[in-house]
Parts: C-alpha cells; structure tokens; sequence
C-alpha cells in the first residue's frame, strides 16, 4: 500500500487582518492531479479550479484556522503552528508522513513529520495544501469587505499596501485587525493621543 503522504501548508501570515489559515491534504494516487503549484504562482481563476478538484479528488483535507486574537496572543508564528495542526487533526483519514511547507515543523502532531523550504513547488501534496489555504482565505477576505468596504480588502487581502494603510488611518482598525502587528499597533497608538 502506498503511504498517505499529507501536505501542509498556510496562507495570511503577512497581512495585517484575519486569521491565519493552513491546510492539509492528503492525494490520492490513483486520481492525479494536473497543474499543481505554488499557489503564488497561479492565477485566482486557476487556484479556484484547482480547489474544487482538489476538494473532489483528495483522500482527506482539511481546512484549520487561529483566529486574530489567537495571533495577538500567541504571535503569528505560534499562531500559525496552531492553524497547521489544527488542519492535521481535522483529517478523516491519519496520515503517515506529514510533509510542511517552511523550516518549521509544527508540535504534537500524530505522524512523523519534515519541513520542506519551498515545500508547495516541490511536493504536490503542500501545492494543493497551498491552494485550498490560500482560496479560503481569499474567500474570508472578500466576505469582510462586504462588511467593511472601506478598506479594500477584496483587492489588497489584508497586505500591508498603501490602499490598506491610508485606509486605516482614516478609518481605524476593525475588528479583524492584528493588534500585535506593527502598522495597526502604530495607527492604534496614534489615534490614542487625540
């Protein structure tokens, strides 16, 4: 029997809102599939294809999350060990060789597990990992701007831009921003003083 090899990885740890999203796939051999990538290097209209496919033809995924106030609590690099084990754990089927994306390997999980720098352009399993947490993610993005469309953040996904800065010192931060994050802490701070 092959070995059911899982790949892991995030999405959302550089902007400045949100959570901070990882994913967890495990593919099926038997049902290959074309095209995938980094999901930085793909167009939005492919990653959209890519995730339904993968989400069809997968063994088991899972899609994981740590919240905003998790991230201020923990820091975004704890935080997003909490959303990539929290995605291992969420599998329906165990896995025997846990693959994840970066220099880091997550604590306690249930599999062996190895670290793979640009993980998600060498191995497909992080590259479908790649888009599914990058696609929800988008999604939880564009479901914010609806509520808050002042800030763009369809557009910029939380980055730090100058769209979104400017946004911010005009606006305040929302709920959904990264206290413990420089630029808001900064326009927090600032807005404080009058």
């Amino acid at each position: 029997m092959l070995a059911r090899i899982c790949g892991v990885d995030e999405a959302g740890r550089g902007p400045l809102c949100g959570p901070v999203l990882a994913a967890a796939v495990i593919l099926d051999p038997a049902r290959p599939i074309a095209g995938l990538a980094d999901s930085k290097k793909l167009s939005e209209k492919t990653r959209d294809r890519l995730a339904l496919e993968i989400r069809e033809k997968s063994l088991a995924w899972c899609i994981a999350e740590a919240s905003v106030a998790e991230i201020d609590q923990l820091n975004i690099l704890h935080a997003t060990m909490l959303a990539m084990r929290r995605a291992v754990e969420g599998l329906a089927l165990l896995p025997q060789e846990i693959l994840i994306d970066g220099n880091r390997v997550p604590p306690g999980l249930a599999a062996p597990a190895r670290a793979i720098v640009k993980g998600d352009a060498l191995e497909p399993a992080i590259s479908a990992a790649s888009i599914l947490a990058k696609t929800g993610r988008d999604a939880i993005l564009r479901e914010m701007d609806q509520r808050y469309p002042q800030y763009g953040f369809a557009a910029h996904k939380g980055y730090p831009t100058a769209a979104h800065l400017d946004a911010l010192k005009l606006h305040g931060a929302t709920p959904e921003h990264r206290r413990s994050f420089g630029p808001v802490a900064a326009i927090l701070a600032q807005a404080a003083l009058f």
